[in-house]
C-alpha cells in the first residue's frame, strides 16, 4: 500500500495523523507531491520504515535543506518514477497534466497544488490529486491510499 499526499503546508497535526494512518495501513511507500513548506515538516515521514519520494511545490522555500534532509529523495517537478512495474509521472502544479495523460506512457499521473481531490481514470492512466493534507483552503484534509497491485484508491480524511 502506498500513501499519496500533497500540500501539507507545515500542518504538523495533520502530518502526524497521516503518518499514523500510514502505519495502521502497512504503507510501504509515501509519495509527497510538494508544498511541505519547511524542512521540519518532512521529519515525521522520514523517521519511518517506508520508502519516501517527493517533489518540490511552489511554496517550498528552503529547497536545499529539504533536499539535504531527505537525502535527495525530494526532486524538482515534474519528475518520473518506475516502481513495482508502475510508470509514474509526478508534478506539483498541473502544467503538463493533459500532455502526460495523452501520452499514454504512464500508469499513474500524480499532482497537487490545486488542493482539490481528484481520482479519475483515462484509458490505462489513473490521475490522482490527493487534495490538501493541511485542510487550510477547503476545510477538508485528505490523502489517498493506493494499492499498486490492483490499482485501487481509497480517500482518507485526516
Amino acid at each position: 500500500m502506498w500513501m499519496i499526499i500533497s500540500d501539507s503546508h507545515d500542518n504538523m497535526e495533520k502530518i502526524k495523523k497521516a503518518v499514523e494512518i500510514a502505519r495502521e495501513n502497512n504503507v510501504t511507500r509515501v509519495i509527497h507531491l510538494g508544498d511541505f513548506v519547511s524542512p521540519f515538516a518532512i521529519i515525521p515521514f522520514l523517521n519511518e520504515n517506508w520508502e519516501f519520494n517527493g517533489i518540490f511545490g511552489n511554496n517550498d522555500g528552503e529547497k536545499l535543506f529539504l533536499q539535504k534532509r531527505s537525502n535527495g529523495r525530494i526532486k524538482n517537478s515534474p519528475n518520473w518514477l518506475n516502481i513495482e512495474e508502475k510508470k509514474i509521472y509526478l508534478m506539483h502544479e498541473p502544467r503538463s497534466l493533459y500532455p502526460a495523460i495523452r501520452s499514454n506512457l504512464y500508469d499513474l499521473v500524480l499532482f497537487g497544488h490545486t488542493h482539490r481531490l481528484i481520482i479519475k481514470k483515462y484509458g490505462k492512466t489513473i490521475v490522482i490529486n490527493p487534495g490538501e493534507s493541511c485542510g487550510y483552503l477547503t476545510g477538508k484534509a485528505t490523502c489517498v491510499l493506493f494499492n499498486p497491485v490492483n490499482s485501487e484508491s481509497k480517500v482518507i480524511e485526516l
